[in-house]
Order: structure tokens, then C-alpha cells, then sequence
């Protein structure tokens, strides 16, 4: 086994859910994740707790939403629910066969899913300590443009960090932003402003997130006035909308353009009242990651980038909005783009002057 497998297991069970002696540990993942989800059972069973395994694959999905009926799809899990409810923490371990399986999907069965799991994903969201990663995989490797060995590399250099150290130096700027009001973005075709007072900045130290390193808060609702434009593809359930453009006025979006999935992006939009709104605004702080992958777990903490999820806020930091979509954007501000905080500049081509 590569002895990189082996510490990240210890830094998933022992760092980020610290699993505790007698506690179930729930461990999630598929054939191709074999060997992390082998040396993070190793290391739950020498913290003393008990693991669950939770084993699928990832064509189930594809079949689900091709044949289920509209009871099917409504139907409410009951014993997933159980499981939630007696799990101490849970270990996600991604490994797709396919990324673009669920391109054909329609995305309003998707929404509909994802509404009736809601309470399930909100209860371990809120009450179970829980991290996602990726096991490296020929697909995330494609899908990167690296060789299979190149992008394990590009992996485990994101993730085999002194997290606490990194945590440290997130939370100093995290508590120069909470003392603000007024974010100014600017960048190419970009000039939007938003406000911050009050709200709280969460720090991804590598508790919920492998690799982590951001910070990020829930814009005020009826702030963002301005436009941005994202230099890198826009992905929802496997569908990629490329040169997205949108227009807020009070908070709101009230124009949208895209060079590639327009209409895609539209019918997103509408989903419902909260999708047209910024549930998140998130600043990428892992300079380790320095290249676009198309993966939102890595992409969202790039360095010297921002990320603003139109949809569900996270109610930790005091945003409200509410929606069954959640859709990060990632603009790029290491070329010309700067931040403000209530006018002094606070990052320029995405390094922090503080």
C-alpha cells in the first residue's frame, strides 16, 4: 500500500471525525476506493470504535433515476434515517467509475430526490461528525487532464498538510473579515459588491473537507449588486456550464448568460425563490492547489480564487437563504483581480495584503 494511504486514514479517523473509542463509525465508498476504505477501517478499529461499512457502486445511481417512478423517487428512507440517527461519525470516500453518468439525468428528478433526503442529510450534517474525500481514480484523473500518478500526487499534496497550523493561519483572516460590512470583488468582468456584518466565517480546516482550506460565510441576503463572471466551468450533477455571467440587484439574480448549457442554467435559476440568491461566499486559501480539476472539492480552496454558491446557505454563519440547490461558482482573482473590505484593499492577484 502506498504509505500515503495510510496517513490519510490516520488524519480522516484520527484528526478530522477523531473517532472515539465505542463509537460507530460509518464508512462510505465503492470497489475502486478499496484500499483507503481498507486502511481507514484499520484505523477506526484502533481508535477503539466500530466501523459500518457502506459499500456501493456507482451505476446504481444512473439505474435509480432512469426507472424510478414518481413514488420511488418521493420515497422516504426509513432505515437510512435509523442509521443517521446511530452513527457518531461518517467517512465519505469518493472514487467515481464515471463522472458524467448522471449528465443525462433530468435535474428536476435530482432536486425532488434531494428534497425528500433532506432531513437525513441535514441530520448528519448537523449532528454527525463527517468528512468527504477523494481516493485518487482514473476518472478524477481524466477529468484533471494529469496522468493517473500525476494526479495523485496533485492529491495528496492538497491534503497531507499540518492542518493545524493551516487552521491558524485561515482564522486570522477569517476574524479581520467578521469585523467588516462591505466585500468589494473585482476582477475581470467583474465589479460586484456584498455584505458581510454579522455574519460568521467558517474555517475548512480538515474537518468536513479532504483537502480543505477556505473560509466561508453566508452573505447577507439583499446585498450583492454588480456582476461577476466565472472564468472556470460551472459543474451540477455532472453538467458543465462553461463562461457563466450573472447580474444581482439586491440580492437577487436578475440576469444570467452562459457560452456553453445556457438554458441549463436558467432552469437551475428557477428551481426555486432561493436559488436566484448567494448562499455562500467562499475564499480559497490551500495554495497547494493551484490548477482547475473540475472537482469542487479541490477547486472551491484553490488559492487565490473565491467561490459564491447560488442557493442554500449554511446556517452556521447566519445566512438564511434557503433552497434545494446548492451551486458553487469560482472566479479566478490571481490575474488582476482584487477583494476590498469596506474600501481598503484587502487581496490583490490572490494574495492577501494583511
Amino acid at each position: 500500500m502506498d504509505k500515503r494511504v495510510q496517513k490519510l486514514a490516520e488524519i480522516l479517523v484520527h484528526y478530522s471525525v477523531k473517532a472515539k473509542s465505542e463509537e460507530t463509525v460509518l464508512i462510505r465508498g465503492n470497489d475502486l476506493a478499496k484500499p483507503l476504505v481498507m486502511a481507514v477501517y484499520k484505523e477506526v478499529i484502533k481508535a477503539g470504535a466500530h466501523p459500518r461499512l457502506s459499500i456501493s457502486f456507482d451505476e446504481l445511481n444512473e439505474i435509480f433515476y432512469h426507472y424510478a417512478s414518481e413514488k420511488q423517487l418521493t420515497h422516504f428512507p426509513q432505515i437510512s434515517l435509523y442509521e443517521a440517527k446511530h452513527i457518531q461519525a461518517m467517512i465519505a470516500i469518493a472514487s467515481p467509475l464515471n463522472l458524467k453518468a448522471m449528465s443525462g439525468v433530468d435535474p428536476n428528478r435530482m432536486v425532488k430526490r434531494y428534497r425528500t433526503l433532506k432531513p437525513i442529510n441535514e441530520w448528519i450534517t448537523s449532528k454527525v461528525r463527517w468528512v468527504i474525500v477523494n481516493y485518487p481514480c482514473p476518472a478524477f484523473a481524466q477529468e484533471a487532464e494529469m496522468s493517473n500518478e500525476e494526479y495523485e500526487d496533485f492529491v495528496y499534496g492538497a491534503c497531507l498538510l499540518d492542518w493545524e497550523k493551516k487552521k491558524q493561519e485561515m482564522a486570522r483572516i477569517a476574524r479581520i473579515l467578521e469585523k467588516g460590512d462591505t466585500l468589494w470583488i473585482r476582477g475581470k468582468d467583474t465589479d460586484l459588491k456584498l455584505r458581510i456584518k454579522g455574519r460568521k466565517f467558517i474555517i475548512g480546516g480538515g474537518e468536513f473537507n479532504m483537502p480543505d482550506g477556505e473560509i466561508f460565510t453566508g452573505p447577507v441576503e439583499n446585498s450583492a449588486n454588480g456582476k461577476i463572471y466565472y472564468e472556470f466551468p460551472a459543474i451540477y450533477g455532472g453538467r458543465e456550464v462553461v463562461g457563466v455571467r450573472l447580474w444581482f440587484k439586491d440580492g437577487v439574480v436578475v440576469r444570467a448568460s452562459a457560452e456553453k448549457n445556457q438554458a441549463f442554467l436558467e432552469s437551475m435559476l428557477k428551481s426555486d425563490a432561493g436559488a436566484k440568491r448567494i448562499g455562500e461566499l467562499g475564499i480559497g486559501l490551500n495554495y497547494q492547489i493551484n490548477r482547475f480539476t473540475k472537482d469542487i472539492l479541490f477547486d472551491e480552496k484553490i488559492g487565490g480564487t473565491v467561490h459564491l454558491a447560488i442557493g442554500r446557505s449554511y446556517p452556521e454563519t447566519g445566512g438564511k437563504n434557503q433552497s434545494a440547490v446548492h451551486w458553487d461558482m469560482i472566479k479566478d482573482l490571481r490575474s488582476g483581480g482584487e477583494i476590498y473590505l469596506d474600501g481598503k484593499l484587502l487581496q490583490r492577484n490572490g494574495k492577501f495584503r494583511i
